[in-house]
């Protein structure tokens, strides 16, 4: 097994951090196995080195190795580019051709940002993992590889799975190594002997002298968070060194080709949307339960006022009346006590007194509310002299026509026809 130093060098690999070394031991020893490697960390850290020197120190390294950015095919042909497909399988396979798994067979293949694989995909690819057979869209003829498969991805995969957007078992075949490259933020000795080197190659692509910072500089380069790791440290070197005429650069110059939006700072990191938006379902769910406590209470003064007005037990409704209102309004206002504000909020009119001189001796009732029984037999009986007065309307507007009348009253034929033998119309 080759030396870290020596993997370094051949791969022109910058860095001295114990993070990164460990990733790359990792790499050099898992090499010359079989083993599916998945390869994490953000984008930008130089996840693509990884699967190179894997191929490189492996058995393999003589055969096919390619590279396919999940992300960057289509859904509806991401299946046809792996597996391949058949002549005529779908509207323009006008030859047959064959998939990244058949020419890369005794290869390498790694597959960058691989959780962004349809799931369809991944079903098929679970297949590749564990028996090493596949077949072309289109086809059903069974076919055999021997590919290694190195896998990469930004996104956090266990999220992924939770969403049902990663399949678990496929994470698992794909992890049975996993080797993390860490951010730029956390390699601070590493930062500014990247710059240099990037600053040195392009001093030489472009034919100027080589940018030089100064030591404020430094500890401005150090202290940026980098949310764009190496790919955006390599960018702004590659600015600096076109647009500068002044080759020994300052913090102040520096400063002003660095992004100044709240990601850029090294601050500690604010709270995140999965947060907030766990925030706002558990408030959510604590409204839901006081309109839920409110709709019950609400029930049960209903309940309470129907037996009032059926049993005419008033002392002991008003007790359980009262107990309710301070169940549902505490104590923090006087009126809610009042027989006047009860008697707002139930809607009960006054008991009427009745006396001897007022009414004959039979039609005196006990019960004060039993008015109540009266006002609904007049409501109901209004209501059906309405409806037979609409009947009738809708039947002079339409000639007798029952089917035309129904449509106008927004009843079925059949209900019409019921209801005017009810009413005998």
């Amino acid at each position: 097994m080759e030396n870290i130093q020596a993997i370094k060098q051949r791969f022109e690999l910058i860095g001295n951090d114990p993070k990164f070394n460990r990733a790359l031991e990792k790499a050099a020893q898992v090499a010359p196995t079989d083993i599916s490697v998945l390869v994490t960390g953000e984008s930008g850290v130089g996840k693509e080195a990884i699967p190179k020197i894997i191929h490189s120190l492996s058995h393999r390294k003589h055969a096919k190795y390619i590279a396919v950015n999940c992300g960057a095919i289509p859904e509806g042909t991401i299946d046809s580019e792996l597996f391949g497909h058949e002549k005529g399988a779908f509207t323009g396979a006008t030859q047959t051709r064959s998939g990244y798994f058949e020419v890369a067979d005794g290869g390498t293949i790694f597959l960058d940002e691989v959780g962004e694989l349809p799931l369809t995909t991944q079903v098929r690819l679970l297949r590749v993992l564990e028996n090493g057979e596949f077949l072309k869209v289109g086809s059903s003829h069974v076919q055999k590889t021997n590919v290694r498969i190195v896998a990469a991805t930004n996104i956090n995969m266990f999220e992924a799975i939770k969403k049902e957007k990663f399949r678990e078992d496929l994470y698992y075949r794909l992890s049975t190594v996993e080797i993390t490259i860490p951010p730029l933020r956390e390699r601070q000795e590493d930062i500014h002997l990247l710059f240099r080197k990037f600053a040195s190659d392009f001093g030489q692509k472009y034919k100027m002298p080589t940018i030089r910072l100064s030591e404020d500089a430094v500890v401005l380069l150090q202290k940026f968070r980098w949310p764009g790791n190496i790919r955006q440290l390599r960018n702004i070197a590659e600015q600096i060194s076109v647009l500068e005429e002044n080759r020994n650069v300052n913090a102040a110059i520096l400063n002003s080709y660095l992004p100044s939006n709240a990601a850029s700072s090294n601050l500690p990191a604010v709270v995140g949307q999965q947060q907030s938006q766990s925030d706002f379902s558990n408030e959510r769910e604590i409204l839901y339960k006081v309109l839920f406590d409110m709709k019950s209470d609400l029930t049960d003064l209903k309940k309470l006022t129907l037996e009032l007005l059926k049993n005419g037990d008033s002392e002991k409704v008003q007790e359980e009346n009262e107990a309710l209102i301070h169940k549902i309004y505490g104590d923090e206002d006087a009126k809610y006590e009042t027989e006047e504000y009860r008697s707002e909020v139930l809607h009960l009119p006054e008991p009427i007194a009745h006396t001897d001189t007022d009414v004959p001796a039979r039609e005196v009732n006990n019960d004060p509310y039993h008015f109540a029984e009266e006002i609904e037999e007049e409501e109901t009986l209004s209501l059906q002299e309405k409806e037979i007065e609409l009947i009738k309307k809708a039947l002079e507007r339409n000639r007798g026509k029952r089917k035309a009348a129904a449509s106008e009253l927004g009843i079925s034929e059949r209900t019409l026809y019921r209801k005017i033998k009810q009413y005998d119309l």
